[in-house]
């Protein structure tokens, strides 16, 4: 079985799998089942044989499968019956109306994002893109055949995949694409009747601002979304934390011990929130690991690297979150060179280079350019120069498109 088989929790075309379907109506199913597989619709309708019209009708819940598209998808995924199943059931109780019922759509997509959130922290954008756009096309496609609520929700969900694409497409290493789909997301959640997307959109367009090198202008949209009339909270910690890393990267101790304040401040007013938001949840960022990287930033290599060692000893491996996990050991490896632990900072970049590699991602490919860059300018043994060659490769060739 391949990978992406795995992945799906399904087996081949032909061979029984044992496996319960995931949750919801056959368009949910459908589109959890593309999505673990990274099957764009293009793709998918071409294994099954259908057309992308009819996928996109199906998994949007315009449409109801015929028997015969119903086996096709079956056969497409290995299901073993289990889709056409859920097909008959589906045909038993087809409604008739011309609109589309948004409370399962809503519910079912939600779960999908939530999926492919998963699979983006674990395996990097490439996997997840394709199906964020396909499904994207779907929702904006089902949002003018909804009314009232309906609509707004459909328009809703539609931003929050957008939000996500637009991270996807900045840790693929394309900014353009993710002010891109930053951008839409605003316009979309206009439409859904949130204007918290706006002043969330100016905390990515932060991040955008600090990975292509322009400090200025990371700080200058971190303190426009934590002055947005619709930032609440969640958005201003995460504003704040933008902030704090800007000013560190500027060498202001001063102002950026400020920020990291005011980070913890309004983090913890947001502590057991569990409405819906905007980017990750506050709670499950570390702040002292977010003090040590501004240390780094500020070139305090000793106490960036006590932080970091003190945190990250007895933190658990998480394989669903691969990312933060890469990004934070490159970080902590990055200090330990800056103190003159060349030998611990290669262990800890050696065991974390195959997740880098597999995760593709152009923000830990930046990290791991600063590891490299600081690790020059120590003596290194033959083995500890190959492994900062092999990383140098690694972070540069990312920088020009040679990954």
């Amino acid at each position: 079985m391949d990978p992406a088989d795995s992945a799906a929790g399904i087996a081949p075309a032909g061979r029984s799998s044992g496996t319960r379907l995931p949750p919801g109506d056959f368009g949910v199913v459908l589109a959890t089942l593309r999505a673990r597989r990274g099957w764009s619709v293009r793709e998918f309708a071409r294994r099954a044989h259908v057309s992308e019209g009819q996928i996109c009708n199906l998994e949007s819940g315009l449409r109801n499968p015929t028997p015969a598209v119903a086996a096709a998808c079956d056969a497409a995924f290995g299901a073993n019956g289990e889709l056409v199943e859920l097909a008959e059931a589906s045909r038993r109780g087809a409604r008739t109306e011309s609109v589309v019922e948004a409370g399962p759509v809503v519910a079912g997509y939600e779960r999908v994002l939530r999926e492919l959130k998963d699979i983006g922290r674990s395996t990097g954008p490439g996997f997840v893109i394709a199906s964020m756009k396909s499904i994207m096309r779907i929702l904006t496609d089902a949002g003018p055949h909804a009314v009232g609520e309906q609509r707004t929700e459909i328009w809703l969900l539609a931003s929050r995949f957008a939000e996500y694409t637009g991270w996807m497409a900045q840790e693929a290493g394309n900014p353009a694409e993710a002010l891109r789909w930053t951008n839409l997301a605003v316009g979309w959640g206009a439409r859904g009747e949130d204007e918290t997307v706006a002043a969330y959109a100016l905390v990515r367009k932060a991040f955008i601002a600090q990975h292509r090198g322009d400090t200025d202008a990371a700080i200058g949209f971190a303190d426009q979304a934590a002055g947005h009339p619709a930032a609440n909270p969640v958005i201003r910690a995460h504003a704040a934390r933008r902030a704090a890393q800007g000013h560190a990267r500027r060498g202001d101790a001063g102002a950026c011990q400020e920020a990291l304040e005011r980070f913890r401040s309004h983090a913890a007013e947001v502590i057991g929130d569990r409405t819906r938001h905007w980017g990750p949840r506050i709670e499950n960022g570390n702040p002292r690991l977010i003090e040590a990287s501004c240390m780094l930033s500020l070139r305090r290599f000793e106490p960036a690297a006590a932080l970091f060692t003190a945190e990250l000893r007895h933190r658990p491996a998480v394989p669903a979150d691969s990312n933060s996990q890469a990004r934070f050991a490159v970080r902590q490896a990055t200090a330990l060179a800056g103190v003159g632990h060349l030998d611990d900072a290669c262990q800890i970049v050696e065991a974390t280079l195959p997740v880098i590699k597999r995760i593709d991602s152009a923000t830990v490919r930046a990290e791991l350019g600063q590891f490299v860059e600081q690790a020059r300018t120590r003596i290194a043994r033959p083995g500890q120069l190959a492994l900062i060659d092999a990383s140098a490769a690694l972070a540069i060739g990312w920088q020009y498109g040679q990954i």
